[in-house]
């Protein structure tokens, strides 16, 4: 790690372990080892672990006036020599991705951090509270945050469950596994708990990140990407069946290459990260004075329950070879949009607000672009997926993202971009895809003329020949630079077919030298309000992997705009319900969005 990381966010951080000192242990005289605070005997004092063990102790930043979004948006981030790994989107990887982190927590030997938007409280949110309870029995440092409105419950009591699993907890262990006089502890927290005057509801924590061990270069592993803590994540059903609704999605596991310094290590890092997203402002402490033995009776019952699974002990049983195959070295930097979380005036100033944060996921990439411009391809895959258009307070357009696209097409007449999102069928927000299909597809493939033929009524617009089986609407869909599919095909159960082709969730992006994959939508919410976080890497071999996941979705799509594509809308719209009556109304919607600034939210 570079000194002016050292210097700032490290020695800040190490500042406010410094000043959360461990409590004092109570009076252990000989024989009585057994009381719950007490270490047992021949416990050591390790001066490394403990001052680690400070480090991950939550302070009151507004008391020690120290500004965490700033000391994380002025990093000066390494890059990390890292071993990768991409588990995509099929049935199988979905079962690998909730087998891995059980895996992981069960395999934890000093420290967990767990970061999720979305903690259900179903089978797998339950089932990893167990995981995480008997973690903590065995002297596993834990540090746990939801967001409160991804996550949001009146008591929350299933992770005060968890914060009482600390009460007969066990004592961590040092390097070289000897029991040390640390209790290993939960601390439990809600981010920007909406039962707190003055947050915002729009700044959320959308992060989806799991960090074991991430001090111990050699063990520690980090898993980020979009799938949250559900069921409906993981293609299972309650009783252990398969999900056909199941969204699909993606993550990336990175851990150190050997020899790795702890300083330059993406665990330690990523950890650190962690420690800055926890100390913000207006997050929310969880304690409780009651025992919550119904709740950690779930989280016994659930954890059972899934390892019973036969796919699910399948892919546990083979996970230790499973993560450590197709383990790829890259180089990798994490990213986040911190900044998005205190940012005022985040239209009319957008451009502004992103210079403030030079490790934002949106600037970097607009970095790399820089760096090298003759990428020929890139390919974006994204649930809702915008093309930004940032207005001054006047009313004028100063940014507009289909326009820079063309420019760089220009500039690089060799290149292309590709783009796979949902469709009306595969996604689950109808607002979201009204701008999607009436905005972003329309700005990038449409002339002037047959965009606003397309935002007219139905019968004007996709049901009028002369406009969607025209050679000029064929011509301009069939863009060879600029080609947009989106997931689903008249084969969908949903449609009398045999197909479950779920909900399209992953996020990533990748260029011919770099790739992403991370927790942001681009839609204009990841742009402008939720903190999002993610890596960028290097790697021939995991880029091949995104390829592959990307063209396995292009073969569960239709290009936008297609006959085939215009046949599925058509049937989705007989199909009635809430899916067939918002495809009918898309135009509506959209003009509402906009004419509201409701847009600005999805």
């Amino acid at each position: 790690m570079n000194q002016s990381l050292q210097a700032s966010t490290l020695m800040a951080l190490l500042f406010l372990g410094a000043c959360a000192a461990t409590p004092q242990q109570p009076p252990c005289p000989q024989g009585r080892q057994n009381m719950q605070d007490c270490p047992p005997v021949g416990a050591i004092h390790d001066p490394a672990l403990q001052e680690h063990y400070q480090q991950r102790t939550r302070a009151d930043v507004e008391a020690l006036n120290i500004d965490p979004v700033k000391l994380g948006s002025s990093a000066d981030i390494p890059a990390n020599d890292a071993l990768g790994k991409i588990i995509g989107s099929s049935y199988e990887d979905s079962i690998n991705s909730l087998a891995a982190k059980i895996w992981m927590v069960d395999n934890a030997d000093h420290t967990i951090d767990a970061v999720y938007y979305i903690f259900k409280r179903d089978l797998v949110g339950y089932a990893l509270l167990g995981a995480l309870c008997e973690a903590v029995a065995r002297g596993v440092d834990v540090r746990i945050m939801v967001d409160s409105v991804g996550s949001a419950h009146q008591s929350h009591s299933e992770l005060k469950a968890l914060g009482n699993c600390a009460i007969d907890g066990g004592f961590m262990r040092n390097d070289g596994g000897a029991v040390t006089v640390n209790k290993a502890r939960v601390q439990a927290l809600v981010f920007g708990a909406i039962s707190r005057l003055g947050n915002n509801v729009n700044r959320r924590s959308h992060d989806k990140l799991l960090v074991v061990d991430g001090a111990w270069p050699d063990k520690a592993w980090v898993m980020t990407g979009g799938r949250n803590i559900s069921t409906a994540y993981y293609g299972l059903l309650e009783d252990g069946s398969k999900d056909p609704t199941a969204y699909k999605d993606l993550e990336i596991v990175l851990k150190a290459q050997p020899g790795v310094d702890i300083s330059e290590s993406v665990g330690q890092i990523t950890e650190h990260y962690v420690s800055i997203l926890l100390a913000i402002p207006g997050n929310k402490v969880l304690s409780s004075n009651l025992a919550h033995n119904k709740e950690q009776e779930k989280m016994r019952s659930n954890l059972a329950s899934l390892r019973a699974m036969p796919d699910f002990q399948q892919a546990y049983d083979q996970m230790d070879e499973y993560l450590h195959q197709d383990l790829h070295p890259a180089r990798s930097r994490i990213a986040h949009e911190l900044g998005n979380i205190v940012n005022e005036r985040v239209v009319s100033d957008y451009d502004k607000n992103l210079e403030k944060n030079p490790n934002s996921i949106v600037y970097m990439t607009k970095r790399l672009a820089d760096m090298d411009p003759d990428n020929r391809t890139i390919r974006i895959v994204s649930p809702y997926l915008f093309v930004p258009e940032y207005e001054r307070d006047d009313g004028s357009v100063y940014h507009d993202g289909s326009n820079n696209l063309y420019e760089w097409l220009a500039e690089h007449p060799d290149n292309r971009i590709e783009i796979v999102t949902n469709s009306v069928l595969t996604s689950d927000n109808f607002f979201a895809q009204a701008i999607i299909d009436m905005d972003t597809a329309p700005r990038l493939l449409l002339d002037e003329h047959s965009k606003k033929l397309w935002r007219r009524s139905l019968e004007k617009s996709e049901l009028n020949p002369a406009l969607v089986e025209s050679e000029q609407w064929q011509d301009l869909i069939n863009n060879p630079r600029v080609r947009i599919y989106e997931t689903g095909r008249l084969d969908s159960d949903l449609l009398g077919g045999d197909v479950a082709y779920g909900k399209l969730h992953a996020k990533f992006f990748l260029t011919d030298s770099w790739g992403f994959v991370g927790t942001t939508n681009l839609d204009y919410r990841s742009r402008l309000y939720n903190n999002e976080m993610g890596f960028f890497f290097a790697s021939e071999e995991l880029q091949q992997a995104l390829i592959d996941e990307f063209e396995s979705l292009k073969t569960q799509s239709y290009l936008w705009g297609s006959s085939e594509w215009l046949e599925l809308r058509a049937q989705v719209r007989e199909l009635g319900g809430t899916k067939g009556s918002t495809v009918a109304k898309q135009r509506t919607t959209f003009t509402r969005l906009r004419a509201t600034g409701l847009h600005w939210l999805f």
